[in-house]
């Protein structure tokens, strides 16, 4: 298939509640890059659903009705399915590089298997946590605290919560900040849960009720309204001008002013902490203009400046998932 044909048909399957069909989505996104296409997911329930539609595991993708992954001979499943990027990594969802591939667009040998941020860090991971060990239910009780109050909880105000899971929060929040779900301050502290931060940046979010939380980047701040379930005000300044920026989100829709303004994505790497590599190139700007002389203005970054909706997707695709997926009762997906 090339990319001139007409608007193709992507059906991603999966499981209830499957912490990747969110990454799918994601780097689908990025891998069409604009290109129109109707992107459906549809959940999986039964064995029989599932050898009806061609589901060898969670998330299975489809682009019109084809499995341009399927192994010869693989049974219908519902269980979690594995794909082998280009450098050898085991993952849940494939990679960029091979979607690109498989809707038709040659990537070469050298080049970086991710968009600028690829999932606002974690290689491409996502940022739901895993249900295992508490992590979840931890890193929920995090961000649901950040959306009352403000700030970050402290240790102790987690206690109840990793007892619940049988273990301490100071080690569940230490395995949640080594895979990147969250950051520490030089005391031990939570400094940022992903999307929030716990002093402030340049992403300022005025939530309906009147809280106020600040965001690690731009893609985060975009990403709050869906997850919280809110309306909410975001406002923030061009780097490079200093205007004033302001998204108003209301009943799920956004409306930006200017409505020339952009956002900027991009890392130092394709490696590492999203703090460390990514949220400083992650701003609003008001016009590509102004993104690209802030681009040439910092060449350790890489990226690209992308529109309104990819943004409010991106965000949404990231961050929405967080607070609404539960643990499967089989721990499936």
């Amino acid at each position: 298939m090339s990319w001139e044909d007409d608007a193709m048909r992507i059906t991603v399957l999966t499981v209830p509640d499957c912490p990747n069909a969110p990454v799918v989505e994601e780097r689908l996104s990025w891998a069409l890059d604009g290109r129109a296409a109707e992107v459906e997911r549809v959940e999986v329930s039964n064995p029989a659903q599932a050898r009806r539609l061609g589901m060898t595991g969670s998330p299975t993708v489809l682009i019109n009705g084809m499995d341009p992954f399927a192994v010869p001979g693989a049974p219908a499943s519902l269980s979690c399915r594995l794909y082998r990027g280009p450098d050898g990594r085991i993952e849940g969802a494939p990679s960029i590089a091979d979607l690109r591939r498989a809707l038709g667009d040659p990537v070469g040998d050298g080049e970086c298997d991710g968009p600028p941020l690829d999932a606002a860090g974690r290689a491409g991971r996502g940022r739901l946590a895993p249900t295992a060990d508490g992590l979840r239910g931890i890193q929920q009780a995090v961000l649901r605290h950040f959306a009352h109050t403000g700030h970050a909880p402290s240790i102790e105000d987690l206690d109840a919560v990793a007892a619940a899971h049988g273990r301490a929060a100071a080690e569940i929040v230490a395995e949640l900040a080594a895979e990147d779900f969250l950051v520490f301050d030089d005391h031990g502290r939570i400094r940022a849960a992903y999307p929030f931060s716990s002093v402030p940046t340049a992403h300022h979010v005025r939530l309906a009720g009147g809280i106020e939380v600040w965001a690690m980047c731009a893609i985060d701040a975009l990403g709050i309204p869906d997850m919280l379930g809110t309306d909410a005000v975001i406002t923030s300044t061009d780097p490079v001008t200093g205007d004033a920026i302001t998204v108003t989100s209301t009943g799920g829709h956004m409306t930006w002013h200017p409505s020339t303004a952009v956002v900027y994505v991009g890392q130092r790497s394709c490696a590492g902490p999203a703090a460390d590599v990514a949220c400083g190139a992650l701003n609003f700007f008001t016009s590509r203009q102004t993104a690209r002389a802030w681009a040439q203005q910092h060449p350790a970054y890489t990226g690209q400046a992308v529109d309104r909706p990819r943004a409010e997707a991106l965000g949404k695709a990231i961050f929405g998932p967080l607070l609404t997926a539960t643990q499967p009762a089989d721990g499936r997906g």
